[in-house]
């Protein structure tokens, strides 16, 4: 009992970064019209936040290996409210851009803790599911925090939507400082972590499977308010509920990843994919009729919501031990890949036109879908 509250007090700190990180996707819209600037450049708040994680992830937990994990949670969660508070009182999109790149490179500390005492703490069974206590945190995100943050863009202004993200990192803050318990450094020194796990083949499958599954989730999903506005032609509060239903199931999705990913891996990220194919194919094809969409919309968030937390089981599976690492490794490859994705998403919105977004996910999900093969012969091989 008393490690699930250790694991849904952390999964709330996760809903306050995570929250931070994503919040701006409902809010790109009004940002790029009060900035005057085209949405692909307004999607740099996304992209360059997640490029940081991205590279400076592992670094980051080596160079603070030696503090304790407690105090690393906490100062990361301060850093995020501060940001969010700076960010609403600025008025330069690149300076808003540079403060909204401070708090990034203490996302992956709190990230990496928090799946390392999932998966320390835990029995082989009952992995997945302390995982998805974790990843629970950031389909909150989802559920409220993108949701909230666009609403409140559009009944009060863009800052506001930065005001309640803090509000959010305030009440994580408070949470952990007082319910969360003191942590051991899981893995001793950081630094003395050897390399011989990049010469790991199925961590680099692995990772690749989660860069390509991840791009093609973000290259779609980081625009969807700029695709409901353009294209499904929905206002301010229609985008809101719209990501509010998104999230919403992806509550159920998210539980149901992490209870079938423990049983059958390779079936449960076959399906995903298949899956998240189809109902893009869909998106493509029904993206300009309200109704059709709204139900697709709900089919989309119970999917996506499950991509993380199989993207990690594959990773983390691959290679026994050093968790804290592979964990950094793993947040730096996903948020590279938010990356990538953003960016690629904005290529294709650049050149061929926001109702065509889809594709860019559809290129990501085949080559996942080849990777994911590749992954199974390997394993079979091996055995």
């Amino acid at each position: 009992m008393k490690m699930n509250r250790n694991l849904y007090v952390l999964a709330l700190g996760v809903f306050g970064i995570t929250t931070t990180e994503f919040g701006v996707i409902g809010v790109l819209p009004e940002i790029a019209s009060a900035f005057h600037i085209p949405i692909e450049k307004a999607g740099w708040l996304l992209s360059t936040f997640a490029l940081i994680v991205a590279v400076f992830g592992p670094f980051m937990l080596m160079i603070l290996s030696s503090f304790k994990r407690k105090n690393l949670l906490l100062s990361s969660l301060f850093i995020f409210v501060a940001a969010n508070i700076l960010s609403a009182c600025i008025t330069n999109f690149y300076l808003l851009l540079i403060v909204r790149m401070i708090p990034a490179f203490f996302h992956p500390v709190y990230w990496s803790i928090a799946l390392s005492v999932a998966g320390e703490a835990s029995n082989i069974k009952e992995k997945s599911r302390a995982v998805s206590i974790i990843f629970s945190g950031l389909t909150l995100a989802t559920v409220m925090g993108v949701p909230l943050a666009t609403f409140m863009s559009d009944f009060f202004s863009w800052q506001s939507s930065f005001l309640l993200t803090a509000l959010i990192n305030v009440a994580a803050l408070a949470g952990v400082w007082i319910y969360l318990p003191e942590i051991q450094n899981i893995n001793g020194d950081s630094k003395g972590f050897s390399t011989k796990i990049f010469h790991n083949k199925q961590l680099w499958i692995g990772l690749f499977l989660a860069f390509f599954t991840i791009t093609a989730m973000y290259s779609t999903y980081g625009y969807m308010a700029e695709f409901l506005k353009s294209i499904t032609k929905m206002d301010g509060k229609q985008t809101s509920l719209m990501f509010f239903l998104f999230g919403t199931v992806g509550i159920a999705g998210n539980r149901i990843a992490g209870k079938y990913m423990s049983r059958f891996p390779f079936q449960t990220t076959l399906l995903f994919l298949i899956l998240l194919s189809g109902i893009h194919l869909l998106i493509g094809h029904y993206g300009n009729q309200f109704l059709p969409m709204i139900w697709i919309i709900g089919c989309w968030g119970l999917v996506h919501s499950g991509g993380f937390l199989i993207s990690n089981m594959n990773v983390t599976s691959s290679i026994s031990g050093s968790s804290e690492f592979i964990n950094s490794i793993f947040t730096s490859c996903g948020n590279f890949a938010v990356t990538a994705g953003t960016l690629f998403g904005g290529f294709w919105i650049g050149r061929y036109g926001i109702e065509h977004i889809i594709w860019s996910s559809i290129i990501g999900l085949t080559l996942a879908l080849i990777l994911v093969l590749i992954k199974r012969k390997y394993t079979e091989t091996k055995l």
